[in-house]
């Protein structure tokens, strides 16, 4: 009982009941402190993820040795496959049950958040997509010049990251997530805005456990091994995405849970978590392309033609490889092409970041779960084809 009570899925829970009814009952100098926490909790953790983002993605490249290349390649190629196979399954949903739908389109009024009491600022060293193109040149560069002690060097600030994460980013979470609950409970995002469109997060919902299910099934047939050995151990890191509504900021409590995998190889978890979880938006990508079609048939009348939709989707899964693993990091990095592409106007571009909004949370916890199964493939390739990371 008591290593379930210390455990971080109890905490996290704890962290969204604590949170959800404080902000039901809080009055407005309650929230100045909340808001002013979470801005701070925010702040460290943010501050921190490109670090973890150099610490593991680099040092696991150059223990792949000649094969880093390859292996790179092979990453990218399976993030941009899921997100835009999700896309075109999300597009033949869309078309096949949106016109049967009566959906409301007026969404109440929310009560405004306080402003922050003392609004400090942590700039991370670098941007998070930054940190991933300096670990990704930096890991290759040193495999390919061979340089011993830059990897040795390496090797000791994985250690760093891995003592910041343990001390740092995995306490204050729960905290975090609890102000993250607590404020959308005094804004009425729980209690109003969501019962607008329920009929439309639900069926997306459903769209993400089916599409998860897919890359576990693909991945366990690829691999030859138990893909339930990898799903069993991330339900912490689907409580964390749920809450931080954030992969990046979810990605120490993710690494720990692949970690635990007794089929996941440990250099290619190493080497595929941090990755994926700024490129793979496989649950994002999924919502966007329901949501819009369904944002279209509210505002104009009817569904985007196929031939849009289909470039929409192509052109979606390129932004969704370079959109930061942020909350509404997908929807803000596609915004030119819901414009641009869809044609929406300013009404439509609001409507679309508002139910995107609501449901976030789960995209997120999509996206970072499918990471798991990418890694399993990875794993069963690197076997496949002898593979073995340098000693």
């Amino acid at each position: 009982m008591k290593k379930i009570l210390k455990s971080l899925p109890f905490k996290l829970l704890v962290g969204v009941i604590v949170g959800m009814v404080l902000g039901l009952i809080a009055n407005e100098a309650f929230m100045n402190v909340i808001v002013t926490i979470k801005q701070l909790l925010g702040e460290i953790i943010n501050f921190c993820v490109p670090l973890i983002v150099i610490g593991f993605i680099a040092p696991s490249i150059t223990k792949l040795g000649s094969n880093a290349s390859r292996m790179l390649v092979t990453a990218l190629i399976l993030a941009y496959v899921s997100s835009i196979g999700a896309a075109f399954a999300s597009m033949a949903a869309g078309y096949a049950i949106i016109p049967h739908l009566s959906i409301v389109s007026e969404v109440e009024g929310l009560r405004e958040l306080p402003e922050v009491v003392f609004d400090l600022k942590i700039p991370a060293v670098m941007e998070v997509m930054s940190a991933l193109a300096f670990s990704l040149l930096l890991g290759l560069g040193v495999t390919w010049t061979k340089s011993k002690r830059m990897e040795e060097l390496l090797d000791e600030f994985q250690a760093i990251v891995l003592a910041i994460v343990s001390k740092v980013v995995i306490p204050v979470l729960p905290f975090f997530i609890a102000a993250t609950f607590c404020g959308l409970a005094y804004e009425g995002t729980i209690t109003k805005q969501l019962p607008v469109f329920i009929q439309v997060i639900l069926i997306v919902m459903v769209g993400h456990y089916l599409w998860m299910a897919l890359l576990y099934i693909l991945a366990g047939l690829y691999s030859g091994k138990n893909p339930l050995e990898v799903v069993k151990h991330y339900g912490p890191a689907y409580i964390t995405a749920v809450g931080t509504m954030s992969s990046a900021a979810t990605l120490a409590v993710a690494l720990r849970c692949a970690g635990k995998s007794k089929v996941l190889r440990q250099d290619m978890v190493d080497f595929g978590i941090p990755l994926f979880a700024n490129i793979h938006l496989c649950g994002s990508v999924l919502t966007e392309v329901f949501f819009v079609m369904t944002v279209s048939q509210i505002l104009y009348g009817s569904l985007p033609d196929l031939g849009t939709m289909i470039l929409f989707c192509l052109l979606l899964g390129v932004f969704a490889i370079g959109a930061p693993g942020v909350p509404g990091g997908t929807v803000m990095a596609s915004l030119g092409l819901i414009t641009g592409v869809l044609l929406f106007d300013a009404t439509g571009t609001g409507l679309m970041l508002t139910i995107f909004a609501l449901q976030d949370s789960f995209g997120t916890a999509c996206n970072v779960t499918g990471d798991g199964a990418l890694t399993l493939i990875l794993t069963g390739y690197a076997d496949k084809h002898h593979i073995e990371a340098d000693s």
